[in-house]
């Protein structure tokens, strides 16, 4: 069993800054890329930033500049360092980690439980 553990949302103001967590543990062999999704009311999820294994990572256009994804490869887990946040980055957001367990040759896709970022004056 593999479980993912999301942690760090909340409410804060225009321009403030929030700094999510998500950590894999259970049946692991290995991790290959990591990345955070968003969904709003309403919308579809899409993505927010990726990281591959190597460390190489990618940004939608309405994070650059602002958001920071990074990985502990020790800890298995992704972080997402959002800046000067705005409003239209409310959402719930969930972190995707692809891997292998043990016994196994497929790479299989998991998901976070989702945490609530609210940005509001």
């Amino acid at each position: 069993q593999v479980q993912l553990v999301e942690s760090g949302g909340g409410l804060v103001q225009p321009g403030g800054s929030l700094r999510l967590s998500c950590a894999a543990s259970g049946n692991i062999f290995s991790i290959n890329d990591m990345g955070w999704y968003r969904q709003a009311p309403g919308k579809q999820r899409e993505l927010v930033a990726g990281i591959t294994s190597g460390g190489s990572t990618n940004y939608a256009e309405s994070g650059k500049g602002r958001f920071t994804i990074s990985r502990d490869n020790v800890k298995n887990t992704v972080y997402l360092q959002m800046n000067s946040l705005k409003p239209e980055d409310t959402a719930v957001y969930y972190c995707n980690i692809r891997l292998t367990r043990r016994g196994s040759f497929a790479w299989s896709d998991y998901w976070g439980q989702g945490t609530q970022v609210t940005v509001s004056s």
